[in-house]
C-alpha cells in the first residue's frame, strides 16, 4: 500500500509484543504465574502509525523489520490499518520484539529488544513523503542519529516535528533545537529535570518548566490527564473518566491522535483534547488475543 498524499510520517520503532496477563508484576528474583499470553502489534513507532490512520489521517510509516514471522505479521497490521508501509525496510535478523507484562490493575511492565529497528537506514528517509507532509513523528526507540536526520528533513520541507521522548534518555542540542513539540508522562517528565508530576498541577508546572526549552510541551499525567503549553498559552485537560482494562499502548494512542489533529490545523489545545479522548477510549477496551 502506497500513499504518497500522506499527512503525517512517523519515524521509529516496531516490535512484535508478547503480552502476558498476571494478578501483579513480579518484584526482583520472584517467578510469577500468568494467567493468558497473546501476541500484539507493538513498536511506539508502529502503534502511533496505526493511531493516526484510525483518526482518519494519510500517513506513512518509516521503519524497519527482519525476514521473519514477526515481520511479517507486524506487515500485515499495518496493512489492515491503512498506513503507506513502502518505506518500511527489510532487514537481516530479526524484527524488534517485546515483553509485556500486565496486572490486575492494568498496568505493566515491559522489556524491549531492539533488533531490527537499529538498523534502518537513515540515507532512505529523503523518499519519504516530504511533500505532503505536515506533521512528523519520533519516539526514542530507534538510534538518535536517526532521528536527528528526520527532523532535519522534516524542517526542510516546512513540516512540525513531534517527539514523545519514551524511553527517556538525554537529547543532543541539535536534535532538541529541531522539536516543536515534545510529548513526555510523569516520569519522562521528571527525567527532563522537573519536579515530581502527581497530578494536574504539578503536570502544569512541568509543561511550564519544560516549555523554556521547547517551543510546545504535553505532560502526561496518568489517570488525572494532561497539562499542556505552546509558549503563549497553557491549559490542562482533565482524563474522562472510564473503566481501565490496560494502559498498554495508551501513550502511543494519544501521540498518534494529537499528531493527526495538528497535521488537520488544530491548536495544540484542542489536539491535546481529541487525543485524550481517543486514549480514555483505548484504556477502557478489552485487549484483542
Amino acid at each position: 500500500m502506497s500513499n504518497e498524499t500522506s499527512a503525517v510520517v512517523v519515524v521509529g520503532s516496531l516490535h512484535y509484543d508478547i503480552m502476558v496477563e498476571a494478578d501483579h508484576l513480579p518484584r526482583r528474583d520472584e517467578t510469577g504465574v500468568g494467567r493468558r499470553w497473546y501476541p500484539k502489534f507493538g513498536g511506539k513507532g508502529g502503534n502511533q502509525a496505526v493511531a493516526v490512520a484510525k483518526a482518519g489521517t494519510p500517513v506513512t510509516m518509516a521503519g524497519a523489520l527482519g525476514e521473519d514471522d514477526f515481520g511479517r505479521f507486524m506487515r500485515s497490521v499495518l496493512h489492515a490499518a491503512g498506513v503507506d508501509l513502502t518505506h518500511i525496510q527489510t532487514v537481516p535478523g530479526g524484527s524488534g520484539m517485546s515483553v509485556a507484562i500486565a496486572d490486575a490493575n492494568g498496568d505493566y511492565a515491559a522489556t524491549i529488544v531492539s533488533g531490527a529497528n537499529l538498523l534502518i537506514d537513515e540515507k532512505r528517509l529523503g523518499d519519504l513523503p516530504w511533500a505532503t507532509a505536515k506533521v512528523l513523528v519520533l519516539q526514542s526507540e530507534v538510534t538518535e542519529a536517526l532521528n536527528l536526520a528526520a527532523a532535519r528533513l522534516a524542517r526542510l520541507h516546512g513540516a512540525t516535528v513531534i517527539l514523545n521522548a519514551a524511553p527517556a534518555r538525554a537529547l543532543s542540542p541539535e536534535l532538541a533545537a529541531l522539536i516543536d513539540v515534545l510529548v513526555v508522562n510523569a516520569v519522562e517528565a521528571e527525567m527532563f529535570g522537573t519536579a515530581p508530576v502527581t497530578d494536574l498541577a504539578s503536570a502544569r508546572a512541568a509543561g511550564g518548566a519544560l516549555a523554556a526549552r521547547f517551543p510546545a510541551v504535553v505532560v502526561t499525567a496518568g489517570g488525572a490527564g494532561l497539562a499542556w503549553s505552546d509558549g503563549t498559552s497553557n491549559g490542562v485537560v482533565p482524563a474522562m473518566k472510564v473503566r481501565v482494562v490496560s494502559t498498554h499502548g495508551a501513550g502511543d494512542c494519544f501521540t498518534g491522535t494529537l499528531a493527526a489533529a495538528i497535521a488537520a490545523g488544530r491548536t495544540l489545545g484542542e489536539a491535546c483534547e481529541s487525543a485524550s479522548e481517543a486514549a480514555a477510549l483505548h484504556v477502557s477496551q478489552t485487549p484483542s488475543a
